[in-house]
This record gives C-alpha cells, structure tokens and sequence, in this order.
C-alpha cells in the first residue's frame, strides 16, 4: 500500500515557521505521510494566483491526493473551513474561492464544513488555521478518517469572479491572470477558446500596445529576446519573451488586457 500524498500550497514563503509548523502536525498525525509542496510563493493574500497555481498542477497526482491549501486573508473571520471530495481527490482550507478553478474541472461529491474539533488541535489561534485546524484535518484523512467525521455538508462554497474572455465586435478580449517567475504572461483565453475564435485564420495578439503575429509552437520559435505567443502548458494563450521577461518588457501586471484581433484583408480598412 502506498503513502498518502498531501501537497501544500499557500502564500507563506520560505522565511518563517509557518509550512514547517503544518508539516510538523502531519507527520505527527501521520509519519507514513509524503509531503510535496506545490508551492508556497503565491502572491500575499491572493486567492485568484493560489487558485490558478493549484489548477495547474492538482490533476499531475495520483488518485486520492489530499491538497490541502491556504491563501487565507480573512482567516479567523466568517469563512468555513471546508474539505472538498470530488471523484479523483480531496481539498483541504478555507472556503474563499481558493479551490474555485479546480471546481469547474473536478465535480465536486461532497463538501463538508469541518466542524468536528476532534480533529483540530487543541488550541485553534485565530491567525493560524493552517496549522491548527487544516494540516490535522489532512493528517487523519490520509489516516483514513471518513470525511463525513469531520463536520456537516454543505451546499454552499465561495467561488470566484473569474470571467473568460469577452467577444467585442472582431476582437477577443482577455486579461492576464497570472505571471510566472519568468515574466510570461498567463492569460485567461484557454486554446479551445482561442481556436474557436480564430479558426485558421491569421491573427494578432496585442497586450500594453505591443502586437504579435499568431502562435509559435515553443519558445524555440522566437529569436532570442524576441516576442512570441504561445500556448503554455497550462493550456492558456501567454506571452513571453525568449529568454526574457515579457512582464518587464511590456510593463505588463496582472489584470491588464489581452486582446485578439483577425487583421483585415488587404484592400479593406483597418
């Protein structure tokens, strides 16, 4: 029988006790646990970025991974505290959206309030559930505690406003949702959207009034410190830069507009 997997995800950094505090409390809980982090540089208190980082890598696990995350600004206040059981995996952290994107793709089954304190340790701060209430939940699951022992289903969970492009006349419009350590420029057209759109016809990226011409199939494709679009292996339209920084290159940040344009046929008005 296999170890049971739990990543971690949060916006802690590296600099503090914080993710060694929660994995301390796993392996407590449950010493046969293989903990792999996904990533704990998420943006402060950006749930969107933490969302988006864990669609792109929760699917790349064996089934029955426990993904326990926290991006958790309003942690102590309103917010529940959730587990998540869709078909292939567990989520684990407070229910603010974080577990949003992964929701549109993963079905969830059940979601339960965790409500039961048997399961959290014996003194919950009220600026730390990480440690408190979401690692031991994630220790006695992977211990093979059911999930209904740990509180009461809920119907309701928080979601987030995350808009797909917009059709405006003859131009697809995104926006950047998310930038890599690489300055590439994630947007939120997805390739089925963008295909759609464009079919085989030409077409022209532009973001902060820079324009590209169609996709490249890698960054191999661009000359070097030049400009290119591509789909990521995200399976979102971004821009990069060969060996570069598209970020820095366009003054690019998240949330600003991408926009895809069909250029006019010769002879007729742009």
């Amino acid at each position: 029988m296999r170890a049971p997997i739990v990543t971690l995800l949060t916006d802690f950094g590296t600099k503090d006790s914080y993710v060694a505090s929660m994995k301390g409390v796993i392996l407590t809980i449950n010493p046969r646990c293989r903990l792999v982090d996904i990533s704990h540089e998420v943006s402060a208190h950006d749930v969107e970025e933490g969302a988006y980082i864990l669609l792109q890598a929760f699917s790349s696990f064996p089934e029955g991974t426990i993904h326990l995350g926290v991006v958790d600004p309003e942690v102590g206040g309103p917010r529940k505290p959730i587990l998540v059981v869709t078909e292939h995996y567990f989520f684990v952290g407070p229910d603010n959206g974080l577990f949003a994107f992964v929701l549109r793709r993963e079905k969830p089954e059940k979601v339960i309030h965790l409500t039961n304190t048997k399961y959290f340790l014996p003194r919950v701060s009220g600026t730390f559930h990480g440690r408190d209430i979401f690692a031991p939940v994630a220790g006695y699951l992977s211990r093979g505690v059911l999930p209904k022992a740990f509180g009461k289903p809920t119907d309701r969970w928080e979601t987030l406003g995350f808009q797909g492009p917009l059709l405006n006349g003859d131009r697809l419009m995104g926006r950047i949702v998310y930038i890599d350590r690489f300055g590439n420029l994630v947007s939120n057209i997805s390739e089925a959207e963008l295909r759609d759109f464009v079919g085989d016809r030409p077409f022209w990226v532009t973001v902060k009034g820079q324009r590209i011409e169609g996709l490249k199939r890698g960054y191999w494709e661009a000359k070097k410190k030049g400009a290119l679009a591509l789909i990521g292996s995200g399976g979102f339209l971004e821009d990069a830069i060969r060996e570069g920084s598209a970020a820095k290159n366009f003054k690019a940040k998240k949330g600003d507009r991408l926009t895809i344009k069909i250029p006019p046929m010769k002879g007729k008005p742009n």
